[in-house]
């Protein structure tokens, strides 16, 4: 498995992979809207020479912000979505920022145990937050240099 740079040609097996794997998929423009988004940080999974997994994170100020992981159902427990992650607070190592936040569907809990494997803490929860199904989203944080190895 390699991690690139997420780059347009990559546009429309990243809006497969949204559908597979979001119940409120990110459309084609969002993400065309990203690659010019000079604070947006984004990378893509290439497994058997196919995208099977994209990860992004918004940088404003000092703070890092997870906009999105996903890995398709068919890649899942191979750890690429811990690659992408580490990716992603490299950048922000890189970046010099100072914490990395998200939040997840409380619903998530694969999603959650990746987190928390990575040293994020639970520091909040807004109630329904997800307006497709009024779900509520876990508040997580990682402050930089925590994120663990294993």
């Amino acid at each position: 498995m390699k991690i690139v740079r997420f780059e347009k040609s990559h546009i429309d097996d990243i809006i497969k992979l949204e559908k597979q794997c979001f119940t409120a998929p990110w459309t084609k423009g969002m993400f065309e809207d990203e690659l010019k988004n000079s604070m947006a940080h984004y990378f893509i999974a290439i497994e058997d020479e196919k995208v099977v997994g994209y990860a992004g994170m918004w940088c404003v100020a000092d703070e890092g912000h997870i906009t999105n992981i996903a890995v398709s159902p068919d890649y899942r427990r191979r750890r690429i979505g811990t690659a992408l992650l580490q990716r992603l607070v490299r950048t922000a190592n890189e970046l010099g920022l100072s914490v990395i936040m998200l939040e997840v569907r409380r619903s998530n809990i694969s999603a959650i145990s990746l987190y928390k494997n990575a040293g994020f803490e639970v520091v909040g929860l807004r109630k329904g937050y997800y307006q497709n199904n009024n779900e509520d989203a876990v508040l997580m944080n990682l402050t930089k240099g925590l994120m663990r190895n294993d």
